[in-house]
Parts: structure tokens; C-alpha cells; sequence
């Protein structure tokens, strides 16, 4: 006897967006490619002193993993959280998303490894490949903490907005016993910090006429601990001038407003519906899953009986 299927139910397994499953064919197909044709590594990775004549490589680096383990976790990575994430900020604005970070991870990655050459004069930092997806992952947990920060997290026991600050710290950490991180270690770093100004600062908002997310809730001390935020915050004040032309305090809603007028990207009511949407969206989704996998429990069981 044949289990009908439930109509718009939603497992952990389906609910996959076209776009992600295209991203990830993608993904898998670079692999492939690489491991097929291994020189073509040097013209689709990251190699700084390849990047000149060849300058599509910070395009093409992001998308091109060297390894089973990079592939299925930049895979999955990219099909669960983008499950999430899309049907919040839109195809479109989800497709934007990748491609910046991406790109600017690539770029400051670049610069990175040619300036630590003139300082070092090591030739390793010109010749070492690096390749990648995990800066746009690093770049998803940034967007998953401006989304929905204090949703707990059942198997962690932890809020999402800590997200991003221990997969760098993590990071960090294996780098000292391993001796691949510089494939990794750069691009998760900078893809973090590169997601946030892009949330922070950039990213429209169409149907608010809004343009970035100026919450406190957002700051960029709000990635470390408590203790360490009063040192932090006058460092990223100077960044903010840099970005903004304004410096950023604590209380900075007076910082995005100009003559009684706010800002574009300046009110926090937006800010705060936009994490209450993500937050629904996301029990919605659970809510779904939930409901499936009892009626699929429920018609196995009477499949079971029937068959008896």
C-alpha cells in the first residue's frame, strides 16, 4: 500500500531552493573538474601571482573546492542555510550576497598574501592555491546572526548570534595543528568581516527604502565577549568613520540622523521586524518539519498494520 505524500509538507531533507541546488551543482561540478584535470587549479584558484594575467581567479576561487571534506560541507553548508536565508532576503538579493562577499574576500585575500610577501619575502604566499566556499559559509552565519540572534541552537545549547565568532574561533584553533590552514583560515576570517560591512552598510532593503542594519544588536563588538567590547568599539568607530564618514557609539541613533531626518538604513524598527520575520520563518519551517515527519511516522505505522 502506497503512502500518499502530504501536500506542502517540508522535511529536513527537502525544501531545498533552485538556486541553492544550482549553487551546489556548481560546487560539485569545480570539484570534479579539479580532481579530473588538476591543473586547472592554477587558472581557477587563488594563486596571488597568477592573479594579474588572470584575474578571474578572484571570481572563480570561492567556487572551486580541492577537497571531499571542503565539498560536502560547503554543499550542505550551502543547502540548509540557504533554505533559510533566501526565502528572507529574495533570490536575488541572496545571489547578491554570494557574489560580493565572495569577490571581496578574494580580493583582500590577494592583497593579503602580496603584502605578507614584501614583508616576509617567503614565496610560498604567492605560489600557495587557495580556494573555497567557506567564506560565504562564514558570510551565512553573519546573516543567520542578523536574522535570528537569539534563537538557541538544540544541539550547540547555543544563541545563533555566537555563530560566526566561534566558527573564526574554531578556525584559529585548528590552525595551530594543522598545516592546511592557510586554504581556510584567511577566507573565513575575511568572508565574516566582509558579510557584516555588507550587512551592516550595504544590503537594500526595496520595499523599506532602507539601505543596512544600524542596530545595536549588529555592532560589530557584539562578535566578542562583554569584556572585551569597550576595547573594541573605538577600534570599530574608526572603521565606521571610514565606511560612514560618522563615528558609531553605543547609543548611535542620534549618529544616523541628519536634521531631525534619519538615514537611509538608520531605523532599528525595520532592524527589529526583520529578525522577528526570520525568527517566524524559521518555526514556521521547524513547525513543518515536524508536522511531516509525525504524519510520515503515523503512516508507516498504518501501512505496517495493513500489511499485518
Amino acid at each position: 500500500m502506497s503512502t500518499p505524500a502530504v501536500p506542502g509538507s517540508s522535511g529536513l531533507f527537502t525544501g531545498f531552493t533552485k538556486l541553492c541546488k544550482g549553487l551546489a551543482v556548481v560546487l560539485i561540478g569545480g570539484h570534479i573538474l579539479v580532481q579530473v584535470f588538476p591543473a586547472a587549479v592554477n587558472y581557477l584558484a587563488l594563486i596571488p601571482s597568477r592573479t594579474i594575467p588572470f584575474a578571474w581567479n578572484l571570481l572563480t576561487a570561492g567556487y572551486v573546492e580541492q577537497s571531499v571534506y571542503g565539498v560536502v560541507v560547503s554543499t550542505v553548508g550551502l543547502l540548509f542555510v540557504g533554505k533559510l536565508l533566501e526565502p528572507i532576503w529574495g533570490s536575488r538579493e541572496f545571489l547578491k550576497f554570494i557574489f560580493i562577499v565572495n569577490f571581496l574576500t578574494s580580493l583582500c585575500v590577494f592583497i593579503t598574501a602580496i603584502a605578507l610577501y614584501y614583508i616576509t619575502q617567503e614565496e610560498i604566499y604567492l605560489y600557495f592555491p587557495v580556494s573555497g566556499f567557506y567564506g560565504i559559509l562564514a558570510g551565512f552565519l553573519v546573516g543567520i546572526k542578523q536574522i535570528i540572534p537569539d534563537q538557541e541552537l538544540p544541539v550547540l545549547k547555543l544563541r545563533a548570534k555566537w555563530l560566526p565568532s566561534l566558527a573564526v574561533f574554531v578556525s584559529i584553533a585548528v590552525s595551530f595543528w594543522t598545516t592546511g590552514a592557510a586554504t581556510y583560515l584567511p577566507t573565513i576570517i575575511f568572508g565574516t568581516y566582509i558579510s557584516w560591512i555588507y550587512l551592516r552598510y550595504w544590503q537594500r532593503k526595496p520595499e523599506a527604502k532602507l539601505k543596512g542594519d544600524p542596530s545595536d544588536d549588529f555592532a560589530f563588538s557584539t562578535f566578542f565577549p562583554e569584556l572585551l567590547r569597550p576595547v573594541i568599539d573605538p577600534v570599530a568607530s574608526v572603521f565606521h568613520r571610514l565606511l560612514c564618514g560618522r563615528s558609531e557609539s553605543p547609543n548611535n541613533a542620534e549618529d544616523y540622523t541628519a536634521g531631525g531626518t534619519p538615514l537611509p538604513g538608520s531605523d532599528p524598527i525595520e532592524a527589529s521586524r526583520r529578525r522577528e520575520r526570520g525568527a517566524r520563518a524559521l518555526e514556521e519551517r521547524l513547525a513543518a518539519e515536524r508536522l511531516a515527519a509525525a504524519r510520515s511516522a503515523q503512516e508507516s505505522g498504518r501501512d505496517a498494520t495493513d500489511s499485518v
